[in-house]
C-alpha cells in the first residue's frame, strides 16, 4: 500500500514537472531588460527561443522572429533541441508511468510493472536533465554577457521562463527517482516458502483421527473373584 501511494505521488510530481517544462517553450520572458525613464518604464526588451520583442510604455509590442535557424547562435539551437527532447521524453515517461503503476490493470505481473515503472523513472530523470541543462546554458550566456565589461550591446537579465524550467526539471528528477525505487522494493520483498510433506495415506489419516478421539468407555472394576 505504501508503494502504491509513493507511485501516485511520483506520478503527480512528474506530470506537474512535465507540464511546467512544456510551458516554458511558448513563454515569452526567457530574458528581459528594461529602460527606465524619470517617471515610468519607457521600454521593455525581452526574448525567448523563437523571437525577440520590445514593448513600449503604451503596451504595444513589436516582435521580430529569428530569420533562419542556421544563422542562430549555437546556444539557442542547443536550447531548442534540449527543450523539445525534454517535452517528448516526458510524454513517453507519462505513458510508461501509467502502465507501470500498481493501481492500473495493465502491464502484467508486479515484477514486470516494477520494471516498466523504473523505465518511466529513468525517462523522467533524463527529461529533467535536458530541461535543466537547457535553462542553465541559456542563463549562463545571459550572466556572462551581463558581467562582461567589453560587451556593449543590450544586456539582459534572467526571465521567468528559466525559473519555471528549473522548477519543472527538479520535479521530474525527484518523481523519476521515486519511480526507480519501486523496482528495489519488489526485489527486496520476502518470498514465502512452502514445504512439501508428501502425500498422506488413508490409513495414516484414519489412525490419526482414531487416536485423536478420546476413549469414552467406562473403566472396568474387577473384584477378587475375577482372578480365581
Amino acid at each position: 500500500m505504501a508503494s502504491t501511494s509513493a507511485e501516485i505521488i511520483a506520478f503527480l510530481l512528474t506530470i506537474s514537472g512535465w507540464v511546467l517544462v512544456s510551458s516554458t517553450l511558448p513563454t515569452d520572458y526567457w530574458k528581459v531588460s528594461t529602460i527606465d525613464g524619470t517617471v515610468i518604464t519607457t521600454a521593455t526588451f525581452w526574448a525567448n527561443l523563437w523571437k525577440t520583442c520590445v514593448t513600449d510604455s503604451t503596451g504595444v509590442s513589436n516582435c521580430k522572429d529569428f530569420p533562419s535557424m542556421l544563422a542562430l547562435d549555437g546556444y539557442i539551437q542547443a536550447c531548442r533541441g534540449l527543450m523539445i527532447s525534454a517535452v517528448c521524453l516526458g510524454f513517453f515517461g507519462a505513458v510508461f508511468g501509467l502502465i507501470g503503476m500498481k493501481c492500473t490493470k495493465v502491464g502484467g505481473s508486479d515484477q514486470t510493472k516494477a520494471k516498466i515503472a523504473c523505465l518511466a523513472g529513468l525517462i523522467f530523470i533524463l527529461s529533467g536533465l535536458c530541461s535543466m541543462t537547457s535553462c542553465s546554458l541559456y542563463a549562463n550566456r545571459i550572466t556572462s554577457e551581463f558581467f562582461d565589461p567589453s560587451f556593449v550591446a543590450q544586456k539582459y537579465e534572467l526571465g521567468a521562463a528559466l525559473f519555471i524550467g528549473w522548477a519543472g526539471a527538479s520535479l521530474c528528477i525527484i518523481g523519476g527517482s521515486i519511480f526507480c525505487f519501486s523496482i528495489t522494493e519488489i526485489s527486496n520483498s520476502p518470498r514465502r516458502g512452502y514445504a512439501y510433506n508428501g502425500a498422506t495415506s488413508v490409513m495414516s489419516s484414519r489412525t490419526k483421527i482414531h487416536n485423536s478421539i478420546p476413549d469414552k468407555t467406562p473403566p472396568k472394576h474387577f473384584d477378587k473373584n475375577a482372578y480365581v
